[in-house]
């Protein structure tokens, strides 16, 4: 039986999508992906075009013919994405009108409904992940308590405790859902969610009494630019990492921003996101972590610069995680100066004999 292996190259399709005027399809985005080297293709659920939730989570014929398709390009779907829908489960009013654009045109402009179609959404996606037979799901977790993230004025005693309660409480029959299913949900810690770190987890996780579908998809770029360890991260949450999504970033602080970056556009910013290759992520240690760990799902280019053309980004992502790949090794390197274990041998060697 061989030793797991990180799967690869996957690549998220969200980023690559034609605008919305233009014609789509799944199966013209799976053959392009497969055109460009990928082996694996991350589905968002929001656009009908190329998908349609809906419809997945209530027609296995219909799961069965999106199989068939990528069967035919050589290509697999690695998991369904709700990024856009997890972060209407969870959202504070302050972002009300710039969340909108999220939800149907008949739900923008009401909070409540917009969240009950949102936890909805995300039932469905549970039932088409078990459609599709995969493993785990892609999604933000939304926030309460992002607004105050930098504190002034302080914020009152239990707010937080009260904020990563109610979260637990929105998602803990969405999480009960994905169980059913057989289906990881991978969080993407990411700033402006409340699950944004290893500590934002934990609280979330105690919340959620440790349920065994709550995981984490690890992003490194979001980590590089809140200046964590990323390979440090990987070492205590290895557990619970089920999806990976290969980013690149750099961070280069100077006299006029840092972290937070000025309000400044991408391109001016302090921390910005880079195609592979192009930014400071060590993407060597990360494969080889998350490779010493066992962990075996699949490695997708999530791509965001703005400084190289998309298409140059997309080309260059496939050979860049195809050369991170790792066959794990499936015996010693020093076997062939060992012998067969002899304990009254061994016994001797320690003096006990």
């Amino acid at each position: 039986m061989k030793a797991p292996r990180i799967q690869g190259p996957g690549i998220f399709l969200a980023q690559f999508l034609p605008s919305a005027e233009e014609a789509v399809s799944f199966e013209s985005m799976a053959n392009w992906a497969a055109n460009l080297g990928y082996k694996g293709i991350q589905v968002p659920t929001w656009d009908k075009r190329i998908f349609d939730l809906e419809l997945a989570a209530s027609s296995q014929a219909y799961c069965d013919d999106l199989m068939g398709i990528c069967e035919n390009a050589g290509v697999e779907i690695t998991e369904l994405s709700t990024h856009l829908q997890g972060q209407l489960v969870a959202a504070h009013p302050a972002y009300k009108d710039m969340l909108d654009v999220f939800a149907p045109e008949g739900l923008r402009g009401n909070g409540q409904e917009r969240a009950a179609w949102a936890r909805g959404q995300l039932i469905q996606a549970a039932r088409a992940s078990a459609n599709l037979k995969l493993k785990s799901h892609a999604t933000f977790s939304g926030a309460l308590l992002w607004h105050t993230f930098y504190p002034w004025p302080q914020r009152p005693a239990m707010l937080v405790e009260e904020g990563f309660s109610e979260l637990g409480r929105l998602w803990r029959p969405i999480l009960d859902a994905f169980d059913t299913a057989g289906v990881d949900v991978c969080y993407e810690l990411h700033p402006g969610e409340d699950l944004h770190d290893g500590l934002t987890f934990e609280r979330f996780l105690h919340e959620v009494e440790g349920h065994p579908r709550a995981n984490i998809l690890y992003d490194p770029s979001h980590l590089l630019l809140q200046r964590m360890d990323y390979l440090a991260f990987i070492d205590i949450y290895h557990e619970r990492i089920k999806a990976f999504h290969v980013k690149d970033a750099e961070f280069h602080p100077n006299g006029r921003a840092g972290v937070y970056g000025g309000y400044a556009s991408w391109i001016d910013r302090p921390g910005r996101f880079r195609s592979l290759g192009d930014g400071q992520v060590d993407f060597r240690g990360i494969f080889s972590r998350l490779t010493q760990y066992g962990f075996d799902r699949w490695a997708v280019l999530e791509w965001e610069c703005c400084i190289k053309d998309q298409q140059q980004g997309a080309s260059e992502g496939a050979p860049f995680i195809r050369d991170h790949l790792i066959t794990v090794a499936e015996k010693a390197f020093d076997d062939f100066a060992g012998g067969q274990t002899d304990r009254a041998r061994n016994r001797r060697i320690l003096g006990l004999d």
